[in-house]
């Protein structure tokens, strides 16, 4: 089963695709958003593409474990994208914000603008392998 999993951004979606047999992801190209037609066709191209079944995305919740401003519009996103595709949309949450990984981020030694490109196509794989790991054990 090919799962499509996305890290949702006012600005970018990250998005990783695990393989067929959901032992490994790796990042796809990350969406700079533009318009609502625009970022639904990349995401239409990459669902037919790859065949996805389902799609994970991560669900930022606070620290403490509540519901904040980000979630609700993971939410309406997530909504759009079930009526649109049809798809199970499976919300995941997560708790490491950008700010945060970026601040992991310069531990590795990587430098400037290969830090930011870097990071926008680590955070969607890295996010995709956790949960792929927890549910082989739910």
């Amino acid at each position: 089963m090919r799962i499509l999993g996305l890290d949702y951004g006012e600005k970018r979606i990250g998005a990783a695709i695990c393989d067929e047999l959901g032992l490994t992801a790796q990042g796809l190209s990350t969406i700079i958003r533009k318009t609502k037609k625009h970022d639904g066709e990349i995401l239409e191209r990459l669902i037919r593409d790859f065949n996805v079944e389902k799609i994970v995305i991560g669900y930022p919740l606070k620290l403490d474990g509540s519901e904040g401003i980000q979630c609700e519009k993971v939410n309406r996103f997530a909504a759009l994208l079930e009526k649109t595709f049809g798809l199970p949309v499976i919300r995941w949450p997560k708790r490491l914000p950008t700010k945060k990984a970026k601040k992991i981020l310069i531990n590795p030694g990587i430098r400037g603008g290969k830090r930011k490109k870097w990071s926008i196509n680590w955070r969607p794989v890295l996010f995709f392998k956790v949960i792929w790991i927890l549910s082989l054990h739910h």
